[in-house]
């Protein structure tokens, strides 16, 4: 060999692997440190998320809540829209039968009543007027039912 002794030369290895291998571990340590520092963050993010979906939930429930009174709400308005619908319909149709009843009596009194010939006047009478307006409201009205 060149002059060095055989056990130099080994330990010159020896040293050199050990300096790759503390290097090579320095390396190692920083990676492990920067996967704890991950771990912790997606930890952090993990709990964040869970809290957020919790929220979600909780806000889910209030709308599905809100949604179902609102239901109620309504339900119990058209209920009440429906009663006032028929309570009107009624009323409307015990008026046009008062109406029909005054006709009747006033055809009936202008019948046995002697007619002035200088009283009777060629067009229309209000009470035929009226007649006639509520037959035309009631055929625009029964398509509409």
């Amino acid at each position: 060999m060149s002059g060095l002794p055989f056990g130099m030369l080994v330990e010159g290895s020896v040293s050199v692997l050990l300096a790759v291998t503390i290097g090579y571990c320095v390396v190692l340590n920083n990676r492990l440190k920067r996967l704890h520092a991950d771990r912790d963050a997606l930890r952090q993010m993990v709990t964040d998320l869970v809290q957020a979906t919790d929220l979600a939930n909780a806000a889910v429930n209030e709308l599905k809540n809100t949604a179902m009174e609102s239901e109620l709400a309504l339900k119990a308005r058209l209920e009440e829209a429906e009663r006032f619908g028929i309570e009107l319909a009624n009323h409307v149709s015990a008026g046009q039968e008062v109406m029909e009843k005054i006709a009747r009596i006033t055809q009936v009194a202008l019948q046995t009543r002697a007619p002035d010939p200088e009283a009777v006047a060629p067009g229309p009478t209000k009470l035929q007027s009226a007649l006639a307006q509520l037959a035309a409201r009631e055929r625009v009205r029964s398509p509409a039912a």
